[in-house]
């Protein structure tokens, strides 16, 4: 009889299928609401001015406020949950220090993915809720909101909220402070759900922006 070494199976690995999450599951996540979506993609927007195919990732501090973000652009065919994790946690790595060795994360991470076509939700979208929850994870903060943001204007998904400008290709909204992503004094506000975009399947009801 032979004895040796018998190689280990390698280890399971989710399917394509499960690196993805349907607009229910996210909408059940326990995403937490942000106070001021408006204000924080105006922030971003005024930042980074991303066009189609585009997203850029964001970390707040418990305020809020942006501390740290980051724009990359995206191919054009739909990805791969593990792709877009490890495309998110590559640029937290670049922009902030992990805190894994908090007890609870305190800061906060958010997705905010530009495109050229209308609001609502599509498959790429599930690949990259799965990648961003992964990602915060393994860099030891908290999973915050994703937001997509087209010709007709941004929107929570998961959430009823949203607004028609800034939108793709648009001019920086009046009165942004680029370094807090707040409104500055002198600019016209618009609500957080008077210019509500279309609500996604499985969206959650969220309270009035501020």
């Amino acid at each position: 009889m032979t004895v040796g070494f018998v190689s280990p199976p390698p280890a399971e690995t989710p399917s394509r299928a499960g690196r993805t999450l349907e607009p229910a599951e996210w909408a059940a996540a326990g995403i937490p609401l942000l106070r001021s979506p408006r204000e924080l993609v105006a922030g971003l927007h005024t930042r980074h001015r991303p066009g189609p195919a585009t997203s850029v990732v964001a970390v707040l501090d418990p305020d809020e406020r942006i501390i740290a973000s980051a724009s990359f652009s995206r191919a054009n065919s739909t990805p791969d949950g593990w792709e877009c994790r490890n495309v998110l946690l590559s640029q937290l790595r670049r922009i902030v220090p992990h805190d894994l060795r908090r007890r609870r994360p305190s800061r906060t991470a958010v997705l905010l993915c530009c495109r050229g076509d209308g609001p609502g939700w599509r498959d790429e979208d599930g690949a990259w809720m799965w990648g961003l929850r992964d990602a915060c994870i393994l860099h030891g903060l908290r999973c915050g909101a994703y937001i997509t943001l087209t010709r007709d204007g941004w929107q929570v998904l998961g959430e009823d909220r949203g607004g028609r400008r800034p939108y793709v290709g648009g001019p920086a909204v009046w009165g942004t402070r680029p370094e807090n992503g707040g409104p500055g004094d002198g600019g016209p506000e618009e609500g957080g759900r008077g210019d509500s975009a279309p609500k996604a399947p499985g969206a959650r009801r969220g309270t009035t922006a501020r």
